[in-house]
């Protein structure tokens, strides 16, 4: 970890109302893509520490990500927050004792796919958030700044964003259906405590991409992010909407290939803007080769047309 992260996280834990510092003990832990993370330890009490990444503010809402999160929080489905301060770039939360961050390996499981489910079914049905900023938004604004900063992309990008477009105008037409969202379905993102090989609670963390979104973008990136095949996607949507309507189904089905399309942009762009010890560009062309999966599924005509 860098001097500067370690600067940082020191400003952070001075800045925390009420603690002494020197009587904090910290150390980093491992894992995320956009921030350093760490555990702190403080009079017995146990805290996760998020100390922002370089150039993070070119994608992330701190003030809207601390409001989703203190949403959740409420709703019971998220640690509590503990301190936040945007100037010296940090934010912590408690630690979630007996608690363990899913795998992609979980989600083979049936349970582990309804628990996401379900957190997502109470967080969707919250209040709305203060900032309304689409998949469609955050695509348009990634592809803006990969152009922006020379990012390198497939060959057949022009065709990848024309069926992008396409299903852009579908959604438009039909109307967003606009929900609280998470928006970042990595499965270290959904902590669990499990008993007797059985799930006994799960949570929610990281809400740095949360926003009102289109509904269905909260489940097409999930169910693409953990790999779910058609079979299992259908109980899924039925979960989550109560119905599996062919006209949902082709919702989820499109906003899954739009999912894509938005990290693969995203990765793509971060490979000419970050430092961090990960192949950016790599999982940017991955993202992109499951968006054209979909795109050139020849199915995909009729689900525009139902949306």
């Amino acid at each position: 970890m860098s001097d500067t992260y370690k600067e940082q996280v020191d400003r952070a834990l001075a800045a925390v109302p009420g603690w002494d510092a020197a009587k904090v003990r910290a150390r980093p832990l491992v894992g995320g893509l956009l921030n350093s993370n760490w555990l702190v330890e403080y009079e017995g009490g146990k805290y996760v520490m998020k100390v922002f990444g370089v150039g993070s503010e070119n994608f992330v809402d701190r003030d809207l990500s601390n409001k989703a999160a203190a949403q959740a929080e409420a709703l019971g489905i998220s640690p509590q927050v503990k301190f936040y301060d945007p100037k010296v770039g940090a934010e912590m939360f408690t630690f979630l004792e007996g608690y363990r961050a899913s795998t992609s390996a979980d989600f083979v499981r049936r349970d582990f796919l309804e628990g996401v489910v379900g957190l997502y079914g109470r967080f969707n049905g919250g209040d709305r958030l203060p900032a309304t900023k689409t998949v469609f938004d955050m695509t348009d604004e990634h592809i803006e700044q990969g152009e922006q900063v020379g990012a390198i992309r497939p060959a057949d990008f022009s065709w990848l964003r024309h069926q992008y477009g396409r299903a852009k105008a579908a959604f438009m037409a039909s109307g967003l259906d606009l929900a609280p969202c998470h928006n970042d379905p990595m499965p270290g993102n959904f902590m669990v405590r499990m008993s007797d090989g059985g799930i006994d609670d799960m949570k929610l963390i990281d809400f740095e991409f949360a926003s009102n979104n289109e509904r269905a973008y909260e489940l097409g990136v999930f169910v693409g992010e953990v790999f779910v095949d058609e079979e299992d996607m259908l109980p899924l949507i039925e979960q989550f909407y109560g119905t599996a309507r062919p006209d949902l189904v082709a919702r989820v089905w499109v906003q899954r290939a739009v999912a894509d399309m938005k990290w693969g942009s995203w990765a793509v762009q971060q490979r000419q803007l970050s430092d961090w010890d990960f192949d950016y560009q790599k999982y940017g062309i991955w993202k992109y080769a499951r968006a054209r999966a979909v795109m050139d599924d020849p199915r995909w005509n009729d689900w525009l047309r139902r949306i």
